[in-house]
C-alpha cells in the first residue's frame, strides 16, 4: 500500500468509533436531542444571517453535523453553521452572491481535506492564547452588530462591513422606527441572559422564540417579519451552482473560508477535550471530517460548517460519550425540517436576532479577558490588537496579524534574554592567586559571558554592546551559556571578532559547545578564533593564554588547564563589574566595557 493511501486511510472512522456508541446509547441520545433544541434558532439564525437563508442554516446543521460527527476526530465535536463562518460569508455573498459561497464551502472543503493528508492538524496548538481570545472577543461584536438590522426590523442595508451596515440601519431606524422589533429581539435576548442564570439547564433560546412566534401570531403583529417559507425537506444534491470561470477568482475567500473552518473546529475539539477525562480528539482526522463536510453541504444548498464551541460545550454538559450524541442533534433537525418547516417559517426575524445577539453576549468571557489583559502587556496588545482587527478587517487577517504579532513580541522577549554580562574572573580561578594577578588582570583583560540565545533576534544588539568595549587589550568570550546560535548570530560574532582584531584588540573565546560549532564554522567565525590559538576549552584556559599574551610572549601559547579543572568543574561565574584601566595611563577614566542588556 502506498504511503498516500495509508495515511487516508489513517483518516477514517475506526472500530472503536462504533464500539463506543453502543455503550451508553440512551445518554448519547438525549444529550443529542438536547443540542438539537439549542441548535435549531442557531441554525436558523446564522442562515438568515450568511444572507442565504434560513434553509441554508438547517440544511448545513443536518448535513455538515452528520459528517462530522461520522468523519471528524472528536468523539464529542457538533458541527455546523456558526457566527464566526457567518461573518466571513456575508462579504462573500454580497460579492459573489449564493452561488458564489456554495462554491467557496466546496473549495474550502477541499483544502481541508488537504490540511489533514499534510497532517496540519497539530500546528494549530501553538495559535497563541491571546489571538484566540481577541478573536473571540471580535466574533461576538461582529455577531451583536449583525443583528441590528433584523433587530431594528429594517431591511439590510447593501455593504460588506459590518460597521457601515449597522450605521446604516440605525439611521434608517430613526427615519421610520419599529419598536415592534426592537421589542421582540430584547425580549428574547433578555429571556436567554436571565434564564441561563435562573436554570442553566432549560433550553431558553428555544422557549424565547417560541413565546415570541406565538406572541407575534396571537397579536397578528405585522411589524414582526417571519422568516418565510421553506422547503419540507432538504433539496436533492445539486451541481448547478458551479461556476468553473470563476474558480480563479474564489481561490482567495476558499482559503480564508478553510482557514476559519480549521482554527475553529481545532479549539472546539480541544475545548471539549478540557471538559472531560479520558476523551482526546485527533487533530487532523477531525480535519478531514471537517473538509469531506463542507465538500458535500454545499451539494444540498448549505453554507459553510466547523465544529460549534457553544453546541459541542451542551453536548458535552449533558452526557455525551460517542458520536451517537452529535448524530442524533443532525437526525432530529432533519426530522424538524421534513415535519415542522411551516411552523418554522412564521418565527419573527427579531427574534432570531434576539437569539444571535444573546449568543453574542455569552460568548464574551469577562474573566479571561481581564486575566489575560493583566497576564503580561504583549498579551494586552495582542488580544485588544486581534480584536479590532477582526471588527475592521476579517477573521482570517486578524489571526494572522494577532499571530504574528504575539510572535514578534515573544522573539523580542526572548531577544531581550540574551545577556551580555561583565564576568569576575575570580570567580572561575581555582585556589588563592597574588594581588598582582588581580590587577594584571583588572588592567588588561575584561570577560564577557553571553547568557541565552544568540540568534537574529537578539545579535545585532550583542554587536551594539560588545564592538563599544575600549581600553583593553584581550577580550575572553565565554560562550558555554549560549543556548542556541543561528547564521545571525553566527555572522554577528565574526564581525565583532574582525572589528575588535582591527582595532588591536585579541579576541579569546572559551566554552564553545560541539552544537555551536556548525554554524560558527559555516560563516568562518571558528576560523578566526583558531587563528593561533585563540579558542580554549574552558575560562581558565582563555585566561592563562590573556595572561601570557600581555605579559609579552607575541604569540598565544597553546592552551594549558589550570590545576587540571574542566569545564564541567568551573565554579558558577558573577555578574560582577571589573573596571579596565588603559595601559600606560596610570589614573585615566575607567572604561566599563561590560554592559548587560536590558
Amino acid at each position: 500500500m502506498s504511503p498516500l493511501l495509508r495515511r487516508l486511510r489513517a483518516l477514517l472512522p475506526v472500530r472503536a468509533d462504533f464500539i463506543a456508541m453502543a455503550r451508553n446509547p440512551r445518554r448519547d441520545l438525549l444529550a443529542g436531542l438536547t443540542v438539537a433544541v439549542v441548535a435549531l434558532p442557531l441554525a436558523l439564525g446564522f442562515g438568515v444571517s450568511s444572507g442565504l437563508g434560513a434553509e441554508a442554516g438547517l440544511a448545513t446543521a443536518v448535513v455538515a453535523g452528520a459528517l462530522a460527527a461520522l468523519f471528524g476526530g472528536s468523539n464529542l465535536q457538533v458541527s455546523g453553521p456558526t457566527g464566526a463562518m457567518t461573518v466571513v460569508l456575508v462579504p462573500i455573498v454580497a460579492r459573489y452572491g449564493p452561488g458564489g459561497v456554495l462554491t467557496v464551502g466546496m473549495i474550502a472543503g477541499v483544502l481541508v481535506i488537504g490540511l489533514a493528508v499534510l497532517r496540519a492538524g497539530r500546528y494549530m496548538a501553538y495559535i497563541p492564547a491571546s489571538v484566540v481570545e481577541g478573536f473571540t472577543l471580535g466574533i461576538a461584536l461582529v455577531i451583536g452588530l449583525q443583528q441590528v438590522p433584523n433587530a431594528l426590523g429594517v431591511p439590510k442595508p447593501e455593504g460588506d462591513r459590518v460597521l457601515e451596515v449597522t450605521w446604516n440601519a440605525v439611521e434608517a431606524f430613526v427615519r421610520n422606527p419599529n419598536w415592534t422589533a426592537v421589542a421582540l429581539a430584547l425580549g428574547v435576548a433578555a429571556l436567554m441572559l436571565g434564564g441561563a442564570r435562573w436554570r442553566p439547564g432549560i433550553p431558553f433560546s428555544l422557549v424565547a422564540v417560541v413565546a415570541a412566534t406565538v406572541v407575534a401570531q396571537a397579536f397578528h403583529l405585522d411589524a414582526a417579519a417571519p422568516i418565510g417559507d421553506l422547503p419540507a425537506g432538504l433539496p436533492a444534491p445539486s451541481l448547478d451552482f458551479l461556476d468553473l470561470s470563476a474558480f480563479g477568482s474564489l481561490l482567495a475567500p476558499a482559503v480564508a473560508v478553510a482557514a476559519l473552518a480549521a482554527l475553529e473546529s481545532l479549539l472546539s475539539a480541544q475545548v471539549a477535550d478540557q471538559m472531560t477525562v479520558g476523551q482526546k480528539h485527533d487533530p487532523d482526522r477531525e480535519l478531514f471530517g471537517q473538509g469531506l463536510a463542507n465538500l458535500v453541504a454545499p451539494l444540498f444548498g448549505g453554507v459553510p460548517a466547523t465544529g460549534a464551541i457553544a453546541r459541542t460545550a451542551v453536548n458535552v454538559r449533558t452526557g455525551a460519550s460517542s458520536r451517537l450524541a452529535a448524530l442524533t442533534h443532525a437526525a432530529v433537525l432533519a426530522a424538524i425540517v421534513f415535519a415542522a418547516a411551516p411552523l418554522v417559517s412564521k418565527i419573527p426575524l427579531a427574534a432570531l436576532a434576539g437569539v444571535l445577539i444573546a449568543t453574542a453576549v455569552r460568548m464574551v468571557e469577562v474573566g479571561s479577558l481581564r486575566a489575560m489583559a493583566k497576564a503580561t502587556r504583549s498579551d494586552a496588545v495582542v488580544l485588544v490588537l486581534t480584536a479590532v482587527a477582526t471588527l475592521a478587517l476579517d477573521l482570517v487577517y486578524a489571526v494572522i496579524i494577532g499571530f504574528l504579532v504575539a510572535g514578534a513580541l515573544a522573539l523580542r522577549a526572548v531577544a531581550k534574554q540574551a545577556r551580555l554580562a561583565e564576568v569576575d574572573f575570580r570567580a572561575d580561578l581555582p585556589g588563592e592567586h597574588s594581588a598582582e594577578e588581580h590587577a594584571l588582570l583588572a588592567e588588561h583583560i575584561v570577560a564577557y559571558r553571553i547568557d541565552g540565545p544568540l540568534f537574529f533576534a537578539a545579535a545585532h544588539r550583542f554587536l551594539l554592546e560588545l564592538a563599544e568595549v575600549a581600553d583593553v587589550r584581550v577580550v575572553i568570550l565565554r560562550m558555554a551559556r549560549v543556548t542556541t546560535i543561528d547564521a545571525t548570530g553566527a555572522l554577528v560574532l565574526k564581525d565583532v571578532v574582525e572589528k575588535l582584531n582591527r582595532r588591536g584588540i585579541v579576541v579569546l573565546a572559551s566554552g564553545i559547545r560541539p552544537g555551536q560549532r556548525r554554524a560558527l564554522d559555516s560563516v568562518g567565525a571558528l576560523e578566526l578564533l583558531r587563528l593561533d590559538g585563540r579558542e580554549f576549552a574552558t575560562t581558565p584556559e582563555a585566561i592563562a593564554g590573556a595572561r601570557a599574551h600581555l605579559q609579552g610572549a607575541g604569540v598565544l601559547p597553546a592552551p594549558t588547564h589550570l590545576s587540571g579543572q574542566s569545564a564541567a568543574a568551573t565554579p558558577a561565574p558573577t555578574a560582577a563589574s571589573v573596571p579596565v584601566q588603559p595601559t600606560g595611563r596610570p589614573g585615566g577614566r575607567t572604561a566599563k566595557a561590560g554592559k548587560t542588556l536590558r
